[in-house]
């Protein structure tokens, strides 16, 4: 038979390992709501990267345009 001492040292451990354990599912949901987080972020930012370069491109076709119909200023 184990000792009380034993059984003391095993209730020991087993609080300190459910401790651990508590610890680290803490630390990975915090970790899981930064990547949660960054990936909203990456999403936001390649919106708004389309969305500039929509913005671009058009603003360059309208350059292009604007300078093939007008005239050289010697003229």
């Amino acid at each position: 038979m184990t000792s009380s001492t034993e059984l003391d040292q095993l209730k020991e451990q087993l609080f300190d390992l459910q401790t651990q354990m508590a610890f680290q599912e803490d630390t990975l949901q915090a970790l899981n709501d930064i990547v949660t987080r960054q990936q909203q972020q990456i999403e936001n930012l390649h919106e708004l990267s389309n969305s500039q370069k929509s913005q671009l491109e058009l603003m360059t076709e309208t350059v292009a345009g604007a300078q093939v119909d007008e005239k050289p200023p010697h003229y």
